[in-house]
């Protein structure tokens, strides 16, 4: 599909997403289906090992658009509703690394993204938010379910509850940022930690991204279970070998695996 407001942009194994709608990148349905898409093509694409997604360089996301929410009915948001959430849910569920690259507001929708995301750095200026409730509604996009299980449940309705704004200083004390850096800073460090992974064991970390976020939303005996199927299935790839024969030859950390 031809993209107006998202694009993947791919460079040294590393692809960002990039959100690009001025002035706020203000999450509507067609940018969501537009990031459903460039998720899809991130997933496919071998030479994406790990993604960034990004706002731009004066801010992430300042939330879903709501002037075109607010011209729905029911029954039109009921039919829209799992769009909105499977935009969020299509960054989750990239096979691969994920950072969000996060400077300015991340705020309703756009915060909701960048908890789908594996890792969070944020530029000292950023400001996190979920303040649908001072709409008269609630996060729609996972920021029930997703910050709960990020910060806990108790920091997850303070914010939610009260639909406050909070500064990168705390959402690092409080774990919903994992570092802060300076603004102009941002997106090189998201990349830096994405080309972590560009010469990785490709498959390994996808069964080990598998197991930790689907043993999230089971019991310990099911997540145990899953790891363990996981662990068996990564003997059937090249990249065990390889780096099974490299630590028996030249110790840890040497091996050039190809990703298969």
């Amino acid at each position: 599909m031809t993209s107006e407001f998202v694009r993947l942009e791919v460079a040294d194994g590393v692809g960002t997403i990039r959100l690009d709608r001025p002035k706020m990148n203000a999450i509507s349905l067609q940018l969501q289906a537009e990031l459903r898409a460039a998720c899809a093509e991130a997933t496919e694409r071998d030479d994406v090992r790990a993604v960034v997604v990004y706002g731009g360089e004066r801010l992430f996301a300042a939330g879903n658009d709501v002037a075109e929410m607010s011209e729905m009915s029911y029954v039109e948001m009921v039919r829209a509703t799992r769009g909105v959430s499977e935009a969020s849910t299509a960054i989750a569920q990239i096979p691969k690394p994920t950072v969000a690259a996060v400077t300015g507001y991340a705020l309703g929708g756009g915060c909701e993204l960048t908890l789908a995301c594996d890792i969070r750095i944020a530029a000292e200026n950023a400001t996190f938010g979920q303040p649908e409730v001072l709409l008269g509604i609630i996060p729609g996009a996972g920021g029930t379910q997703r910050l709960a299980r990020l910060i806990g449940p108790s920091k997850a309705k303070d914010l939610i509850f009260t639909g406050r704004f909070v500064k990168a200083d705390e959402a690092l004390a409080i774990g919903l940022v994992d570092k802060v850096v300076p603004a102009d800073e941002v997106y090189t460090e998201a990349v830096a930690w994405a080309s972590q992974f560009k010469g990785a064991a490709a498959l390994a970390l996808r069964a080990a991204k598998e197991c930790i976020d689907r043993g999230l939303e089971v019991d310990i005996t099911t997540g145990l279970s899953i790891e363990q199927q996981q662990f068996a299935a990564v003997f059937a790839t090249e990249d065990r070998a390889i780096g099974m024969a490299s630590f028996l030859a030249n110790g840890p950390g040497k091996a050039e695996f190809v990703g298969r």
